[in-house]
């Protein structure tokens, strides 16, 4: 061990999958059980954390644009030290708040590259969603008939499709990303590249995952909220589990 401690990053690679391994079906259900003992372990820590990035959060929203484009750069930084807290957990080791911003410590050009991909992805997005609701905005000015009002007030259901179709990709190249960049010391483009493979190869588990997730968050939301605060860490430690899952083989 060197005097500054051991690199927080380190991860056996000799049984590392670089761009994922198919999973069972049910294994969407073994990330959420496997993060509750992540979470259950430092709670009163895990806790902490939210509070924090829920107020850095609000800070981002009173910055308008500014704001926005601090959000998308800030993800997979903050993500990747939410990663090292979990993998400090899980190997049994004890976490400490700094690690929340592990991030800016560890691979912070890279990590910075995958959120620079991140918000010109997410803008391309809403450029395109803009010019065609726009569209349809204008037509619905114009309109002069009830038909041509109906007509293009149904146009709004398609543009939300549009845009789950659209960011729906971008967010499963970004899943892993910050735990492939972190641990992997992997380029932006290629950590991107390999969270979008290892979600595609896992549709299956995904949807039992995002539907079991679905469900809880109903639940967490029914007292005034306060579910979330556990709830969203045990979520961000599932992404943990998942890449533990995915990326190395058995």
């Amino acid at each position: 061990m060197s005097a500054q401690g051991p690199d927080e990053t380190i991860v056996l690679r000799d049984t590392f999958v670089a761009h994922g391994r198919a999973v069972p079906f049910e294994n969407g259900w073994s990330w959420i059980a496997s993060a509750w003992p992540i979470f259950s372990r430092a709670a009163l820590l895990w806790i902490g954390m939210t509070l924090v990035l829920l107020v850095i959060h609000v800070a981002f929203i009173f910055l308008h644009l500014l704001g926005f484009v601090a959000s998308m750069l800030g993800t997979p930084i903050f993500a990747a030290g939410l990663m090292i807290t979990s993998r400090t957990i899980d190997q049994g080791g004890e976490p400490r708040f700094s690690q929340l911003f592990g991030g800016f410590k560890h691979r912070l050009g890279r990590l910075l590259g995958v959120g620079v991909l991140y918000l010109i992805g997410m803008a391309l997005i809403f450029v395109i969603v803009f010019l065609i609701a726009g569209a349809a905005v204008m037509g619905l000015i114009n309109a002069t008939t009830p038909e041509e009002i109906v007509a293009l007030g149904a146009t709004a259901p398609l543009v939300a499709l549009i845009f789950l179709a659209l960011v729906l990709p971008l967010l499963m190249a970004v899943w892993f990303a910050p735990a492939l960049v972190v641990f992997h010391d992997i380029g932006p483009v290629e950590a991107m590249r390999a969270s979008f493979i290892g979600c595609v190869r896992n549709f299956l588990p995904f949807l039992l995952y995002g539907v079991v997730l679905l469900f809880a968050s109903v639940v967490a939301s029914i007292p005034a909220g306060l579910g979330w605060f556990v709830l969203w860490p045990v979520s961000v430690a599932s992404i943990y589990t998942a890449y533990r899952d995915i990326y190395f083989s058995s």
